[in-house]
């Protein structure tokens, strides 16, 4: 998901310098709230969302936290098509701006607030690497770890769909080779990505494999390189803030099964997302 479904040098902008974190709002009731500065509209069972909540609370940017419960449809509802009419989270509200894409926010944010230069360096050929990962992932390694996510467990288990075993090894044999070219053309034998030091590439990264993970996938087995990349990146962002942001993906597999009239809603926008 581009934005989630459920997806020359840099000059930073003055704006508000970091501080403490707006209290949680209350889940996202269908309709809109009266502007309270920075807000976010997120479900934390999405990969985007989670890469957009763990950047802000990581780098102290405070925000009103609005929830879109996907597994409940409410990204579908009339009154939050207002707020996005694409229908998808995370979406971004600073006062009267909207804007939609989770790359698009992270580099909004990334140059609005002061946050540390490695996030999204000024260099260039070092901002390069970040956004040559960021074109690379959105039809690569964002497609594999969904569908491996989608095919393995929330079709099955959220929609009551069966997925058949020859479509399920072929979605994890596609996940595999992605996962190899992250490895071997991003990763190599740097510390992070795209060099020494942790980026948005590798936050946007590792949100994304754990979708699989929650999934139940074991995609660092066997790949020691990758493991102790996930182990740095987790340090790097901090491991009650990493598994605070992973909680909900990580019980994916007790997900409830949807209502039959919000299965036929939602069936074919999950097929035409994952095909």
């Amino acid at each position: 998901m581009g934005s989630g479904a459920w997806g020359a040098g840099r000059a930073r902008p003055c704006g508000l310098g970091p501080g403490p974190l707006s209290p949680v709002s209350p889940a996202w009731r269908g309709r809109s709230a009266p502007a309270m500065g920075l807000e976010l509209y997120l479900d934390l069972l999405s990969q985007p969302c989670r890469a957009v909540y763990i950047f802000a609370k990581k780098n102290r940017i405070p925000f009103e936290l609005r929830t879109v419960d996907l597994r409940k449809g409410q990204h579908l509802s009339d009154a939050f098509a207002q707020v996005n009419p694409l229908q998808k989270v995370p979406v971004l509200k600073d006062g009267d701006f909207v804007l939609t894409e989770s790359v698009a926010i992270l580099l909004y944010l990334a140059r609005k607030y002061k946050v540390p230069d490695h996030w999204y360096p000024q260099d260039p050929q070092a901002c390069a690497r970040v956004d040559e990962y960021l074109a690379w992932q959105h039809t690569a390694l964002r497609r594999n770890c969904l569908r491996a996510l989608w095919h393995k467990v929330m079709l099955p288990v959220f929609l009551g769909e069966l997925v058949s075993p020859e479509t399920l090894a072929a979605t994890l044999a596609e996940l595999d080779m992605a996962l190899q070219v992250l490895e071997g053309k991003f990763l190599q034998d740097k510390a992070f990505l795209t060099g020494p030091h942790v980026s948005l590439a590798d936050l946007v990264a590792i949100t994304e494999l754990m979708h699989p993970v929650g999934a139940g996938c074991q995609v660092f087995k066997g790949r020691p390189k990758l493991a102790a990349w996930r182990q740095r990146v987790e340090a790097a962002v901090g491991e009650a803030l990493f598994q605070e942001a992973h909680e909900v993906i990580l019980k994916a597999k007790d997900s409830q099964p949807a209502d039959p009239t919000l299965k036929q809603k939602m069936l074919p926008k999950v097929l035409a997302m994952i095909q």
